[in-house]
């Protein structure tokens, strides 16, 4: 991967995740491998601990469980995180989605659209996804569905 490359994807999870997520996802170029849609536009960017994201054709980032335990680690709460119970965590670890009534609290600046983590009260990541409703809600909800997860956690 070239620099250019390599600070174009940090720029970008800058960008979306807020300052510090490049760095958090993409620690150096040396430990990434970044596959390439046929017109050279980096597709999927993996690491020794499994895929980091998928970049998309609107420019944004996809997680994966790999890039979700990056940003939870370098992110302090409620950052990014949206917050279940034991209720709902075999489910959600299974792929299934994470609905409202569930949610427990979640980051205030989470907006519909946005990349979540999806985090037992216990602090650890259950699944990644994508938010369907405002952060700023999700615990007032008690009906639809807070996270559509795209990857859960199972053991």
């Amino acid at each position: 991967m070239s620099d250019d490359e390599f600070r174009g994807l940090r720029r970008a999870a800058d960008y979306q995740f807020g300052g510090g997520g490049g760095m958090a996802l993409f620690a150096g170029p040396d430990a990434l491998d970044v596959t390439h849609t046929s017109s050279g536009r980096p597709r999927q960017v993996h690491a020794t601990d499994g895929r980091i994201a998928t970049y998309g054709a609107d420019g944004r980032f996809r997680l994966g469980l790999a890039g979700g335990n990056r940003l939870l680690d370098a992110f302090d709460a409620p950052r990014h995180r949206v917050v279940v119970g034991d209720e709902s965590e075999p489910f959600i670890r299974e792929g299934r989605n994470a609905f409202a009534k569930f949610v427990q609290s979640a980051d205030s600046e989470l907006r519909p659209g946005d990349e979540a983590l999806v985090v037992h009260e216990d602090g650890y990541l259950l699944a990644v996804g994508r938010a369907e409703l405002p952060g700023s809600g999700m615990d007032d909800f008690e009906t639809g569905m807070a996270v559509k997860v795209r990857q859960g956690a199972e053991d």
